[in-house]
């Protein structure tokens, strides 16, 4: 009689169950209202999350401290979280109203509220994926905390190293450190976090913000405080959900309010009736790419067309970029900045005053998030109801330009899908891309084609799943957070609903902003610079060109 063999689970199997596992305990602690990250409630997230080993977060299940993941991170969340010891998660709900100053993370467009020493109030408008992002960099960020503490506490009297004495010496400082106050303060750090002196010194500067040049050392500090605390016994870290968010997520309520917003400005400019071409891309390629031949004459007779795009997009040239906006501004296009609490700012364009045999309109909505693209396009796709009547919208076509992740190939490359599939899921998505490859062969560009999985969050893929998804035969090409939901909205208003024609055009376009399948070449490793400049002009010129002609 023959034996049967034990089944023996890949890492890529391991991991997809550790993101399965994420997601449900996230979903049962949001349902339950509150839970302590370092508590037993905390557990299934923590070790989740350490047998998942995420490439955003590096050495996340070792014992040194990942300095480029609690950097992006960090850049995620509001500035003094580290600070708190309640984390509160709340909808919109009047804060902007309020005494509190609102706190904007650097990278992530939430409005977050300092309530007190001890208490910080982030909003989530966006929706379920932005929960999940917030709660899986928060328990990175506890993780991370625990491994300061481990390697500072003596005993459980409380007793504490010599390294995190001088540490919280610099830290309460009240003047500014001088270079030698700041690298003896650094020789210490190093010796807590597990890094040379040298990893340290060369990413304090990342950290510093215009009112704290020596940030960095006090965000190693706190985060090494509350965890000593928890340790001896004093309070734990508290997780809330508000009773307000957990009652409205899942209603579309500011999605609702932002396509409304977009209509009745349609209605109000005598524009709804016209034919319509919905573009989810940022908020200046296509203005440039429309207003800039008029707008910067003078500039385009010294440097080429790209080189003027590059140099709109540098910090430093908002006089150029003011001559673009003010060009538009008076030749068709509508801005509109957004109030619905979605952040999504939209821009209108009249193509009718551009060229006269053109009656098009254009909408540019700004990106979305994970499953709020499903939110804004389904809820923009919806007739509009006015005096009891409903006006279908004329969407002749939708595009989405965005950044994602390549699994072959580097930063800038373009990638063209052919389906979005839907990670964890058997949902798939296929559709005829009226992009193709052909489109980009003159452009000194590589450009690949194939499959693209909309992952449940960008930060929590590693090697073993992304390796699977590359050698399966989905013929993946690359990963981000929000096609499955744009084309399952858009699907959905013409195959099902029939909110618009069922001969609506699709193009989707994404180039790439790392390559998770390449150490260094992660998301966490910095941003594009100008390398992406050119594949988003050059992805903006096609969608453009097609809808012109």
């Amino acid at each position: 009689m023959s034996k049967i063999k034990p089944l023996i689970r890949t890492r890529a199997q391991e991991s997809s169950n550790a993101i399965e596992r994420l997601y449900v305990t996230m979903r049962h602690l949001f349902n339950r209202g509150f839970y302590k990250p370092m508590g037993v409630s905390g557990d299934t997230l923590r070790e989740a999350l350490l047998q998942l080993r995420p490439e955003i977060y590096g050495s996340i299940a070792e014992e040194k401290v990942e300095l480029n993941g609690l950097k992006y991170v960090i850049d995620r969340l509001p500035i003094g979280i580290e600070e708190c010891r309640y984390i509160n998660l709340t909808s919109d709900e009047g804060y902007s109203k309020s005494h509190f100053e609102v706190i904007i993370p650097s990278k992530r467009r939430r409005n977050c509220y300092r309530i007190d020493d001890e208490q910080m109030n982030i909003e989530i408008t966006r929706g379920r994926s932005e929960i999940y992002d917030i709660l899986t960099h928060l328990t990175f960020l506890f993780i991370e905390s625990h491994k300061i503490m481990d390697q500072v506490l003596i005993d459980e009297k409380g007793q504490v190293t010599r390294d995190w004495i001088k540490l919280e010496k610099a830290v309460n400082t009240t003047k500014k450190l001088t270079l030698k106050e700041r690298e003896i303060a650094l020789t210490h750090t190093a010796n807590i976090l597990g890094r040379t002196f040298a990893e340290v010194s060369d990413i304090y500067d990342d950290y510093a913000d215009s009112k704290n040049p020596d940030r960095f050392l006090s965000i190693i500090y706190w985060l090494g405080k509350l965890a000593l605390e928890e340790e001896t016994g004093k309070e734990k870290r508290i997780v809330t959900f508000s009773p307000v968010l957990r009652e409205r997520l899942g209603h579309h309520i500011h999605g609702e309010i932002w396509a409304n917003n977009i209509k009745e400005t349609l209605f109000n400019n005598g524009l709804l009736d016209k034919k319509i071409h919905i573009i989810s891309a940022n908020m200046h390629s296509v203005m440039n790419t429309l207003y800039v031949p008029n707008a910067l004459k003078t500039e385009l007779k010294k440097k080429s067309l790209f080189e003027v795009y590059e140099a709109l997009s540098e910090s430093k040239n908002n006089t150029l970029r003011n001559k673009v906006t003010k060009e538009a501004l008076g030749n068709g296009m509508i801005y509109l900045q957004d109030e619905s609490g979605a952040n999504i700012n939209v821009q209108i364009f009249d193509l009718s005053k551009l060229e006269k045999k053109n009656e098009d309109i254009i909408i540019v909505m700004d990106y979305a998030f994970g499953e709020q693209a499903y939110e804004t396009i389904d809820e923009l796709l919806k007739p509009f109801k006015k005096d009891e009547n409903n006006i279908h919208l004329n969407v002749d076509s939708v595009s989405i330009m965005g950044k994602a992740g390549i699994l072959e190939g580097g930063k800038g490359d373009v990638m063209i899908p052919s389906a979005h599939i839907f990670e964890g899921t058997a949902d798939n998505y296929p559709f005829e891309n009226e992009l193709k490859v052909s489109d980009f062969e003159k452009d000194d560009i590589k450009v690949v084609s194939g499959s693209m999985i909309s992952v449940l969050g960008t930060s929590l893929q590693n090697k073993d799943i992304l390796k699977f998804f590359y050698n399966s035969t989905w013929n993946v090409i690359g990963l981000e957070m929000e096609g499955a939901h744009y084309q399952k909205a858009i699907q959905s208003a013409s195959r099902v609903r029939g909110s618009i024609g069922k001969d609506v055009k699709v193009r989707y376009a994404y180039y790439a902003s790392d390559n998770p399948l390449e150490t260094g070449s992660t998301l966490a490793s910095g941003g594009l610079g100008t390398t992406g400049v050119k594949p988003t002009y050059i992805i903006t010129e096609k969608i453009l060109n097609q809808i012109l002609n």
